[in-house]
């Protein structure tokens, strides 16, 4: 209800139902973008728009942090290998992303090296 106590927001429109069948066809091409065709922008795209239909999708976060990383935006990629192993602590990428955000600690500009 908005300040009025009448239902309904502009924000509706912003609003994008689960659809996890939408997020893995978004996987999917983000795929294709990262792996053949090496463009990391796009992939990203991809593995965002994955998130808006099915937030906390383990797969789209790991990889949304990988085209991050190969975008040379550690910060950013940083917070999606730490939002996967909020999700999946013991998933199969989770050594991977604890490697990763290891090895972004030094280069992220907020990083806290007392971590």
């Amino acid at each position: 209800m908005d300040e009025g106590g009448t239902p309904g927001n502009a924000d509706v429109s912003e609003f994008r139902p689960w659809n996890p069948h939408k997020a893995a066809k978004d996987i999917e091409v983000g795929d294709f973008y990262f792996k053949e065709r090496k463009n990391y922008p796009a992939a990203a795209a991809r593995y965002r728009e994955a998130l808006l239909y099915k937030p906390n999708d383990a797969v789209a976060t790991f990889r949304l942090g990988l085209c991050l990383e190969k975008m040379d935006q550690p910060d950013e990629a940083l917070k999606e290998y730490e939002s996967y192993l909020k999700i999946l602590p013991h998933g199969p990428q989770a050594e991977q992303a604890q490697k990763a955000i290891q090895r972004l600690r030094g280069t992220a500009t907020n990083a806290n090296p007392a971590r």
